[in-house]
């Protein structure tokens, strides 16, 4: 009888992995796909002190002495292209790769981070940043489009009234 439920228990375990693995990929697919319905990013829109828009962006810890996050070298793309930041009205740009409060640039830029043959290590990367506090203003704006540029502009323009949570204070 042990061996009957021994045998039992392991063909589940098996067969729940699978259905599990299979869900995993199968989720994360449609997750990604261009106009699928599920995770949708924030509208982030801000003001650098500096031109950084072709160079790639960290996270920061909040006393901004350790990179908690930064980027493959595969995860630099947006819709299949290099993820700059689209440039908007007034200097502020929309993000398209990631950029909070804590960001950071490295002097690394989009298309040579793409190019390297690996990812650096965290160590190297903090050798490469070249501003730790570029930010002059973040907004998050949940109640605009994201792929409206012309909406987006036209909001700025009107001094985004009450359309934009401002995530520096």
């Amino acid at each position: 009888m042990r061996k009957q439920t021994f045998i039992f228990l392991l063909s589940f375990i098996i067969g729940f992995s699978m259905i599990s693995c299979n869900c995993q990929k199968t989720c994360k697919k449609s997750a990604t796909q261009e106009g699928s319905v599920g995770i949708i990013a924030p509208v982030i829109i801000y003001k650098t002190n500096g031109d950084f828009s072709k160079n790639v962006p960290v996270m920061m810890s909040d006393d901004k002495t350790d990179i908690i996050s930064f980027p493959d070298i595969t995860d630099v793309y947006f819709a299949g292209k290099l993820a700059y930041p689209t440039q908007l009205a007034n200097g502020y740009l929309l993000d398209n790769r990631g950029v909070s409060k804590n960001v950071a640039f490295l002097s690394y830029t989009y298309e040579e981070y793409s190019k390297l043959a690996a990812t650096p290590s965290k160590e190297d990367l903090m050798g490469k940043i070249i501003s730790k506090n570029p930010l002059t203003e973040l907004y998050k704006c949940d109640k605009l489009p994201k792929n409206d540029v012309q909406k987006l502009n036209e909001f700025i323009k009107a001094g985004l009234p009450n359309v934009c949570n401002n995530l520096m204070k």
